[in-house]
């Protein structure tokens, strides 16, 4: 499906994917109305959240949706083609399926940069919540061969050159300690989002919850980082964030980290205010401008 909008051109539903035994993976493409310069389009894969058993491509949630800033839109409208993919669902299979599958969106959009007028060197991952999760994870995992397995293709046609990340779960094994004491939701509870995503309590198998956390393939090589979060975030402590940033530092990446006062999860601030999700949303977009201005 096609359609216009102040930001140019959005074609939906298209197909990226088709998993075997399992729905084929769409995407939304969103399209500058401006022609590219140079090389083409710098663009951002965008994944989004939802405790990766719930949420829809295109949205950034229910809150973030609701206030009517369109980040998504608002990036386009900067210069950027945004790709924002379908992954398979907690309730459909457990992890590393959700990362092949946003793995092969960028696979996807880079075989079809010539097509969209992409520029192959500069496209990027973002994502809100359990979609920053997959975004760090993508960031991290660049032609790593555990993570192949139903991909087309091999080598490093899956990285990204810089990553955004709102309010990620990074490190489960440590993210039911570090807890808010008014958390609406924590990972060691039963039945939690993430022991959903790796098929059991993080206590019960730290192994499997490692492997399943971004902090673990904190390296040297990964591409720069910008992550955002609340410091009142109820369902993701704002310190996955903290020490996330300080592993990839310690490792000799590069990240910046804002975090924003007071602000909850999805950017709930009291009075339903909408000033934490601009802040988010402005700081992102300058993120990835200076990212594709210096390449």
């Amino acid at each position: 499906m096609e359609s216009t909008t102040t930001a140019g051109q959005i074609l939906k539903g298209i197909e990226f994917a088709r998993p075997e035994g399992a729905t084929p993976l769409l995407l939304d493409l969103y399209l500058p109305a401006e022609a590219p310069a140079g090389a083409g389009f710098p663009a951002v894969v965008h994944f989004h959240g939802g405790g990766w058993r719930t949420g829809k491509r295109s949205s950034l949630g229910p809150a973030v949706d609701g206030l009517g800033l369109s980040p998504i839109e608002q990036l386009v409208n900067a210069g950027f083609i945004v790709a924002s993919a379908d992954y398979r669902l907690s309730t459909a299979a457990t992890f590393p399926v959700q990362l092949l599958d946003a793995k092969a969106a960028v696979r996807w959009l880079r075989a079809h940069a010539a097509e969209y007028n992409v520029d192959p060197e500069r496209i990027y991952a973002w994502g809100d919540s359990a979609g920053g999760h997959l975004a760090s994870l993508v960031g991290l995992t660049a032609g790593a061969e555990e993570f192949q397995a139903e991909a087309a293709g091999h080598g490093p046609d899956d990285a990204v050159a810089a990553v955004a990340a709102w309010y990620p779960p990074t490190d489960l094994n440590r993210m039911g300690g570090q807890a808010r004491p008014d958390a609406v939701a924590r990972a060691d509870d039963p039945g939690s989002r993430e022991a959903l995503l790796i098929g059991a309590q993080p206590a019960d198998a730290p192994d499997e919850a490692a492997a399943a956390s971004p902090i673990t393939y904190a390296h040297a090589a990964a591409p720069p980082f910008f992550l955002v979060h609340g410091t009142a975030d109820r369902f993701v402590p704002a310190a996955q964030s903290v020490t996330f940033a300080a592993a990839l530092e310690g490792a000799g990446a590069a990240v910046e980290l804002l975090l924003i006062e007071d602000a909850d999860h999805m950017w709930a601030l009291e009075g339903k205010s909408p000033a934490a999700a601009e802040q988010a949303t402005t700081a992102t977009i300058d993120f990835f401008r200076r990212q594709a201005q210096a390449h």
